[in-house]
């Protein structure tokens, strides 16, 4: 009978599908903590030999990379869960203490309940469910979309870690892990791209769904008091929205203001062209990786000086603030030189995407420019 080996040998139970007897001589095989070194030679380039392996060895349960060494090279393949047993404890104490925060700020800081009432009787808090709704529902929609394409493509990706916070919004936003190299530009557009649409689509429901909602009324002695309040400019997208609803997004009476649920639409603009910033593993950088290839980090490079211009010209020509998106962009203009620095992801089939898929990625970017303004931010009074 001839030999014949697809997955596995019987022996040592390490994959050894047929491109790796293939194009790859073996000379050894070591268990290393878990992973699987395959000591030996290429007979095809490292990134050749990358891209005919990943397919057979994510089928087998693995995630592979190829290693230069003296004398040979090493297949190292790392064994990645297909599906998490048990119930998730972090995703789950992450997300249970993120409803909490935003229950609190929603609570104190937009439907205006007294701290006392609060500390009384803390059920009050479930007054702002809508607002907790409206932003978790933006921000997990967005890292879903991400996670649901991972999974569609056998990328092994993490579910959403949801990050508490404070004022102003109760979340810092949320986060996935992706394990393992890209294995396509195709893939890597597919993953970017499906947050961002994800939640932009839930975001212009949520919006909708805010400026239909009566507006909160916001007590007397807030409505009077002459102190320091955050002042959220409306992107061009809420406007559009508003307009395209016949609904205000503000009012003349300073005792009456948007309800919360406007906010959650807000929250969605900001955090998705943020994301869509095209540097690093942003969502935007693993968009443009994939639609220019390595000509990304010419473009990522850009970027930090972009939003210290920003900075720049509203301190120096407008005479802004730190407190009134200066110190926003500043910031981003730091975060965006580090992430870049970093570099981006790095698929191992440089393939093109294809017509459908650029026309997508140009207009995920055409709707997230309407989410930008100058000053998003604004600390007002004294």
């Amino acid at each position: 009978m001839p030999d014949h080996e697809d997955a596995a040998t019987p022996d040592d139970g390490a994959p050894r599908p047929e491109p790796l007897r293939t194009f790859f001589r073996i000379d050894e095989v070591r268990r290393e903590d878990g992973r699987v070194r395959y000591h030996g030679e290429s007979y095809v380039p490292e990134r050749t030999l990358l891209r005919k392996l990943t397919p057979y060895f994510r089928e087998a349960g693995y995630e592979v990379d190829v290693e230069a060494v003296e004398g040979g090279h090493v297949v190292v393949a790392t064994p990645f869960d297909r599906g998490r047993e048990g119930i998730p404890w972090v995703n789950v104490a992450m997300f249970a203490a993120t409803v909490l925060s935003t229950l609190f700020v929603g609570a104190y800081g937009w439907y205006y309940v007294p701290l006392a009432e609060i500390q009384s009787n803390p059920l009050t808090l479930l007054q702002a469910w809508p607002f907790t709704a409206a932003v978790l529902g933006v921000l997990m929609t967005h890292e879903l979309g991400h996670y649901a394409a991972g999974r569609y493509h056998g990328v092994p990706v993490s579910l959403p870690y949801v990050i508490p916070f404070v004022f102003p919004f109760g979340t810092l936003g949320a986060v996935i892990r992706i394990r393992g190299r890209m294995p396509s530009r195709k893939v890597l557009f597919d993953i970017g791209a499906a947050g961002p649409i994800a939640g932009l689509v839930a975001t212009v429901i949520v919006t909708a769904i805010g400026l239909s909602l009566d507006p909160i009324r916001v007590p007397a002695e807030l409505a009077s008091s002459s102190g320091a309040m955050i002042r959220f400019n409306n992107p061009p997208l809420l406007g559009l929205i508003a307009d395209a609803l016949g609904q205000p997004t503000s009012y003349g009476d300073p005792r009456l203001t948007a309800h919360p649920v406007v906010i959650g639409g807000w929250v969605g603009m900001f955090f998705t062209l943020l994301n869509l910033l095209p540097v690093g593993q942003l969502d935007g950088g693993h968009m443009v990786r994939a639609m220019v290839g390595p000509r990304q980090e010419t473009v990522a490079a850009l970027v930090p000086g972009v939003l210290f211009g920003i900075a720049a010209y509203l301190h120096f020509w407008r005479g802004l603030g730190l407190n009134e998106s200066v110190g926003l962009w500043a910031f981003w203009g730091v975060f965006a030189a580090v992430i870049a620095f970093n570099g981006p992801a790095d698929p191992t089939d440089e393939g093109g995407l294809g017509l459908p898929r650029l026309a997508v990625g140009v207009a995920t970017f055409a709707v997230g420019a309407l989410c930008f303004l100058l000053v998003p931010i604004q600390v007002i009074g004294a």
